[in-house]
Formats: structure tokens, C-alpha cells, sequence
């Protein structure tokens, strides 16, 4: 009987399922999307019933186009959206709307965590500073602002573990994801008894940590009835979409270097060590694969800029090509291409959700800067392309800062996708980009993963070396000088405007 692995993400934007078989060949794919909420300037909120509604539309949905018998699934990985913060009271019922990853809420809440530790010392043993993204910052906004739910806590999971929950009825986080909540012990892999003491976060509300690729749950009845999966199945940790993700690219050992561009930007690194940036500009997390981390630049609006873009100036076309079956962002970048490098002059900021790396500001806002009357919506269009790539290659040049040496960088995501894109990328680092054959992202490495942890393939690493192939190499081209001059310019406009963005946000304020 053949076999067949299936990798379940818990997206920003949607649930997508994803079967393969042994060898890696996706078999079907499925995405059903949910809604963000968004209340009030800044906050980014969802509803976790809705994810796992999505789940089971999407796994649904795989099961019906392959045709495969449910019980050919040897295994389910799982990943998601990261830092998300899931309260459920005592009979397991969720508490609040989640907090997302690019919520902005929680500046005062920073301010509070770092007075309390110490910038150096949470650094030290978390990887990371106290950012407006991450978990430990949201408990304590719900304890300062919503006591009546904070008191009904007897759970805190992410939102994967949300979704593993329903899928098995237990409670877990893997190594990976649990480093985002900024209260793991990331050199040593385990909970921080000594931030979650200061924090006063209970240590029964957190789950049993795991490796991502060790098994911690089966399907139980009520998930098989509900997906049509056979009740089970083994269900493997998982890890955090950017983990996962790099399992599914190929980064799995030191010396690989990739690029991911979805809803934000991620710049990732493999190292073989634990080591933690002092500065809080890079950030360090456990890797999927046992005894390895990670280091991590995070942009918080990299396709997002883009889609707000797409939204926003081009809604007649999008209902144009819904109706056409085709892709608008074809079209997108399509008028890009028309336009010369540089935009003529046009240099876009993609601040529009805050910023993370290199710049951990919740003040900074998008900008179009030297916008004239020869500007079209053509030059926006490339100008928003290359000004995310600009924030990409801050991440890098911090990578660069810290000792990491790299010649090339594998890219995958919806970027990834476009052949200008690739090329922009190409010249504004001056480094060779690399596209592989998986191109099913975080989806696809979880279900690696699962593959480990069902015994199919020995480990993560000799998985990867069988599935994951190069598919395509674009070189530095004609315009890297040209890119240079404008990277320049683009690094000048963050410090020009930093005092300037906190002022206008305070303006709102005052309004209220």
C-alpha cells in the first residue's frame, strides 16, 4: 500500500492542507481562507474556531481530489502562523479572539517586560527582545486590560497548537514555536522558569514541549468523522512556519541562507550552536531539527505591502480576474516590468504594519518617498517591490554583521514566484537566487516532518537531500550598481522620519 504524508498550515490568511507521497510529490493541495479582525488601529485579531473550520474544509477537499483511501495517511505535520497568543479556560473553550503576530498593541507592555528582566539578560536566554510580536506581551496586555478573561486562563497554546488540539485532544508545542513566545529557554530548549517566574505566568497553563518531529497526538473520533481521516493517524509536532518552511526549502544545515517572502518577509539562517544577537536585531530560535537553531530577520509587511497595494489600487481588476481565472498580482508585475529600475526616483518604505528587523519600531509606517507627476501606478507597483526587497537585504547585511557567510540565498513564497522579482532580488543583494522544486512552503515541511516522525525517512536532514532539488538559478545582472545607489537613499529615510512617525501616531492619540 503506497503512503502519503500530509502537512496542515495554519496561515495568516488561510488553512492550507497539503498531501504528498514518500518521495515528495504533492499529491493535492487546498486552501480555504478566514478573516482578520481588525478593531482598532494597530490591534490584528482571529477567531481559532475559524481556523479549524478551514481545517476541515481543506483536508476535506485533499481527500476528495486525490481520491487516496484515508488510511494510506501515514502521518499529519502540522505549522502555522507564529507568536499568536490562544487562551482557553477550563472546560477548553477559547477565552478572546487570538492576538496575531502583527498586532501593535503591546508598547507599553515591551516597556514593562525588558524594565523587569533586563534587555541583555532576556536576550540571553529568550534569543530575543521584548517586541510588540510576541507572546509574552500579549498575556501581559490581557492581564492589564482584561483581568476577567486573564483569571479564567487554564491554557495558553499558539495557533497550530489550537488546531492539534482539536485534531487530537492534547495539549503540546513544539521546541521551534515555543522560542517565539519570548519565556522559552531557547539554548536549552525548554520553558524559562525564571521569565515565566517575573512574568507570573503560571507553568500549568503551558503545554509539554516537544521536538518537532516527535509524535504527541493521534486523530481522534471526533476529527475523523469531522475530516473523513481514519481515526489514528499520528500526528507529529510540527514547528513554526518559518522552521517549517525551511525544512520544506532545503535549510537544514549551517551555510544556508533563505528567503521567504508571504505576508512578512523572512531572511533565516541555520546554525549549528546556540547564539543570540545582543543587539535584538536578529533573533534566535530552535530549529526543527533536534540540536540545531536558527537565526531570523522578520519584516512585518513583505507581501503584505503588496497586497494592500493589490487591494487597494486595483479592486476593478481583481474582479476582472476572478471572473477571467486568472492571477491580478500577473498583472501586477506585469506593469512593473514596464518601468526601469529604480522606479524613476520612487523609493517605497513597506512600514505599513510597523517594523520588526532591522528596525523594532511599532511607530514606523509606510512611504512613498519622491513621488512626482511622471508617477504612475506602474512605478508604485515596482517601487513596492523593490522596497521590500531593500528591507530583505537589511536582514541579510545584519546576517552578514553577525558572521554568517553566504553566496547565495534560496527564495521561495509568492515572490519567488515572479521572474522580476527574482531578478531584482539577484541585483539588490549582488548574490545568485535560488528557487527549488517544492514551492508548497511551510505546508510541504511539515509534512517532512511528519514523515520523520512516523519512521518513513530516518531524519530531516536525509529527507531533504532526496525531496528538495534546485530548480532554477538567477545571477546578479546590469543594475546592481544602479539598486546600490538606491538602497543608499532607502537607508537614509528610516532614521530621517523615526521621531516623525512616533509624533503622528501621537496625534491620533490625542484625538481620541
Amino acid at each position: 500500500m503506497k503512503k502519503y504524508l500530509l502537512g496542515i498550515d495554519i496561515g495568516t490568511t488561510g488553512s492550507k492542507a497539503v498531501l504528498i507521497d514518500t518521495n515528495g510529490k504533492v499529491i493535492a493541495h487546498s486552501t480555504n481562507e478566514y478573516p482578520i479582525i481588525v478593531s482598532k488601529p494597530g490591534w490584528s485579531e482571529q477567531n481559532p474556531i475559524d481556523w479549524w473550520n478551514a481545517t476541515i474544509k481543506s483536508i476535506r477537499d485533499v481527500i476528495k481530489t486525490s481520491g487516496i483511501e484515508p488510511g494510506c495517511i501515514s502521518g499529519i505535520g502540522l505549522t502555522g502562523q507564529m507568536h499568536g497568543l490562544v487562551l482557553l479556560n477550563k472546560h477548553n473553550k477559547v477565552l478572546r479572539p487570538c492576538i496575531l503576530w502583527n498586532d501593535q498593541r503591546t508598547i507599553k507592555e515591551c516597556k514593562i517586560i525588558t524594565q523587569r528582566i533586563g534587555k541583555e539578560r532576556l536576550i540571553n536566554i529568550a534569543g530575543k527582545p521584548a517586541l510588540t510580536s510576541f507572546t509574552a506581551t500579549k498575556i501581559f496586555w490581557v492581564k492589564n486590560n482584561e483581568p476577567e478573561i486573564y483569571n479564567k486562563i487554564t491554557h495558553i497554546l499558539l495557533p497550530k497548537d489550537y488546531v492539534r488540539y482539536c485534531l487530537t485532544g492534547e495539549y503540546g508545542m513544539d521546541v521551534a514555536d515555543a522560542s517565539g513566545t519570548c519565556f522559552f529557554d531557547v539554548g536549552n530548549r525548554k520553558w524559562s522558569e525564571e521569565i515565566i517566574s517575573i512574568l507570573n505566568i503560571k507553568k500549568e497553563w503551558l503545554p509539554a514541549v516537544y521536538e518537532s518531529i516527535e509524535i504527541c497526538g493521534y486523530v481522534n473520533r471526533d476529527t475523523a468523522r469531522a475530516t473523513g481521516l481514519k481515526l489514528g493517524i499520528p500526528v507529529a509536532c510540527g514547528a513554526g512556519d518559518q522552521s517549517a518552511q525551511a525544512i520544506g526549502t532545503g535549510i537544514y544545515a549551517p551555510g544556508t541562507v533563505s528567503v521567504t517572502i508571504g505576508t512578512s518577509g523572512v531572511v533565516f539562517a541555520a546554525i549549528d550552536k546556540y547564539q543570540s544577537d545582543k543587539t535584538g536585531r536578529l533573533h534566535t530560535y530552535c530549529h526543527a531539527i533536534p540540536k540545531m537553531w536558527h537565526l531570523m530577520g522578520v519584516m512585518l509587511s513583505a507581501g503584505g505591502s503588496l497586497r494592500w497595494f493589490r487591494d487597494t489600487f486595483y479592486k476593478q481588476e481583481m474582479v476582472k480576474a476572478k471572473r477571467q481565472k486568472i492571477d491580478v498580482y500577473d498583472l501586477i508585475v506585469g506593469e512593473a516590468e514596464e518601468v526601469s529600475s529604480g522606479s524613476e526616483d520612487l523609493i517605497f518604505l513597506p512600514y505599513l504594519s510597523g517594523e520588526r528587523t532591522p528596525y523594532p519600531d511599532p511607530y514606523a509606517r509606510g512611504v512613498f518617498f519622491g513621488l512626482s507627476l511622471k508617477h504612475s501606478r506602474c512605478h508604485m507597483a515596482r517601487a513596492v517591490i523593490e522596497g521590500i526587497t531593500f528591507g530583505l537585504r537589511d536582514c541579510l547585511e545584519l546576517l552578514k554583521d553577525f558572521g554568517i557567510e553566504f553566496e547565495r540565498v534560496r527564495v521561495s513564497g509568492g515572490g519567488a514566484k515572479s521572474s522580476l522579482w527574482r531578478r531584482i532580488m539577484a541585483d539588490v543583494f549582488n548574490l545568485d537566487v535560488v528557487t527549488v522544486n517544492a514551492t508548497q512552503g511551510a505546508a510541504f515541511g511539515a509534512a517532512i516532518l511528519a514523515g520523520v516522525g512516523a519512521g518513513i525517512y530516518r531524519d530531516a536532514g536525509s529527507a531533504c537531500e532526496k525531496i528538495i532539488k534546485e530548480t532554477s538559478v538567477t545571477k546578479p545582472g546590469k543594475t546592481i550598481e544602479i539598486y546600490q545607489q538606491y538602497y543608499r537613499q532607502y537607508r537614509k529615510l528610516y532614521p530621517a522620519l523615526k521621531e516623525k512617525f512616533k509624533t503622528l501616531s501621537n496625534i491620533r492619540a490625542d484625538r481620541r
